[in-house]
């Protein structure tokens, strides 16, 4: 199950994280957040233990979202030792794309 980040928790689970971070910034009323939704929960379950997968409600935690410059949603950040490495915005053949950018 894909992890949820909140403000309270993003430091300790993303950004010293030894492990690769894919994080998921949506909102429940968000189309293609929530259409991309079961792809980030397979991900997760895929990769359990390899790398951490994680969603950020933008509403609940605007925080992160200001910090991130999130302005457009659904918006896919990928951490590493702390730092963003990569960025996806939108809802386009996401699965794929995301299978590419997590290192097997």
């Amino acid at each position: 199950m894909a992890k949820e980040f909140t403000d309270g928790n993003f430091k300790d689970e993303v950004i010293t994280s030894d492990k690769l971070t894919v994080v998921d910034f949506w909102a429940e009323w968000c189309g293609p957040c929530r259409a991309i939704g079961p792809v980030i929960e397979d991900l997760s379950k895929e990769y359990a233990g390899k790398v951490n997968i994680g969603k950020v409600n933008v509403d609940v935690n605007p925080s992160i979202s200001m910090d991130y410059g999130i302005t457009s949603i659904p918006a896919i950040l990928f951490f590493k030792n702390g730092q963003v490495v990569d960025k996806l915005v939108g809802a386009y053949l996401i699965y794929p794309v995301i299978k590419i950018e997590i290192p097997a």
